[in-house]
């Protein structure tokens, strides 16, 4: 994606103001998907003045056919940016969690009723959000929208970062206080100014398919562990389910091929029969499976949000959440600085949204890492701990409610774009 790039590395220095009109915006977001998206969704009513980088077209980037869960948190953030009206009906409200051990009987069922909520989180698609955010961006007067459009070229200074997009054909040049990567796992941004990354890839991939389902999926959620890796299913509108099959790389590939009347029986079986008969929406996907996190997500000029700063294992669905939670505090980090006379590209000023999630979302990771090693196996010690882990939170309230917050986002710093359950003035039925 970058051709070239200033690999110059910059100490912070006392900032010198330079006049607004010799830049053309206050910052620029290098990738439209729902991170990038809802950073740029979070500034619309401040007073910041943002570009937005997209390479794909829009078509492109809406059609794509995955579904994720959304915690309760994500929900709030949502619905504080101003969309949720706009999405709720096409959200499918998690009426109740359950989680098992392959055929073991001991099943453990989280409710609404445990948080004192109406529902646990939701299942969305990725088209449903997307084409929320773009709608909610758009003639925006604050928002400029490059799309389709590629970075080419970046050059970090001391006061500022100049950007050069390409646009069907044409450069132009651009001048910002900050640059904000979110454009994906292998960011080309993060990459070429050398910021390192740790974690390793699993030995699993995954497969993800959309299923109709005979019996109706009463708004329940399912993660069902095997000895080969996590399964979920997500309730879908239209009694569809996405399910996220997680399996050795060979296993998940022969998935894939496998033909299409062998893949539902192997699904009916893993999913115990609960949905009745299914039937395959559309193909097939596979998707390797990494745990990252970089070491920094920031330098001066620069910060890193969602899949460019950290990946986890999709075990609890944890990975869309993390990066619109670093969207929001990121959001609210520059627009309090901005407000403050405070240059926003400094690395004193992204310094506090790197403290803010580069701890929490390490939390994420190890808790993602645990689930999946002491799951994705078959050595009998770890299966009777397991079992024990399982009986625990069904009998110990305690733990229960706490595990049941870290999955819903309800543990750790809420932005304040969030808007308070107690305050909002939309359907119990979507929480």
């Amino acid at each position: 994606m970058l051709e070239q790039l200033s690999q110059q590395r910059l100490s912070p220095e006392k900032y010198q103001p330079v006049p607004r009109q010799d830049f053309d915006c206050d910052l620029i977001v290098v990738g439209g998907g729902i991170v990038g998206t809802t950073l740029v969704a979070a500034l619309k009513h401040s007073k910041l003045k943002v570009i937005l980088v997209e390479a794909q077209a829009k078509s492109v980037s809406v059609a794509q056919g995955r579904a994720y869960v959304l915690s309760l948190l994500s929900g709030q953030i949502f619905e504080g940016i101003g969309i949720w009206n706009q999405i709720s009906e096409r959200v499918t409200t998690f009426q109740e969690i359950q989680i098992s051990d392959a055929d073991d009987p001991g099943i453990v069922h989280f409710t609404p009723q445990e948080l004192g909520r109406n529902c646990l989180g939701y299942a969305a698609e990725h088209g449903v959000l997307l084409n929320a955010l773009q709608q909610h961006i758009q003639d925006t007067a604050n928002i400029t929208w490059l799309c389709p459009a590629k970075v080419v070229k970046i050059d970090y200074q001391t006061d500022s970062v100049a950007v050069e997009v390409e646009i069907n054909g044409e450069k132009r040049q651009l001048r910002s206080r900050l640059v904000v990567a979110a454009d994906g796992a292998k960011s080309p941004m993060r990459q070429a100014v050398g910021i390192r990354t740790y974690g390793w890839r699993y030995w699993q991939s995954c497969v993800v398919a959309t299923i109709n389902t005979e019996f109706p999926h009463h708004n329940v959620a399912y993660e069902r562990f095997w000895s080969t890796g996590p399964m979920g299913v997500l309730p879908l509108s239209g009694n569809r389910c996405q399910v996220v099959w997680t399996a050795p790389h060979g296993e998940a590939q022969a998935l894939k091929d496998l033909e299409v009347g062998q893949f539902l029986q192997k699904l009916e079986y893993h999913t115990g029969g609960k949905l009745g008969k299914l039937s395959l929406v559309g193909e097939r996907h596979l998707f390797p499976v990494q745990l990252l996190q970089s070491d920094r997500y920031t330098l001066n000029r620069l910060a890193l949000i969602g899949d460019a700063a950290h990946c986890c294992h999709p075990v609890a669905g944890q990975g869309m959440n993390m990066g619109i939670r670093d969207a929001a505090a990121l959001a609210e980090v520059l627009t309090t600085a901005y407000d403050k006379g405070e240059d926003i590209g400094s690395l004193k000023v992204l310094k506090r949204y790197q403290t803010w999630r580069k701890r929490e979302n390490l939390w994420i990771l190890a808790f993602t890492d645990f689930l999946d090693r002491i799951f994705s196996n078959n050595w009998l010690p770890i299966v009777g701990l397991r079992r024990l882990g399982l009986w625990m939170l069904r009998f110990i309230p305690m733990l229960k409610i706490y595990s049941l917050k870290l999955m819903t986002g309800l543990k750790g710093r809420h932005p304040k774009i969030a808007v308070n359950p107690v305050n909002r003035a939309v359907s119990t039925e979507k929480c």
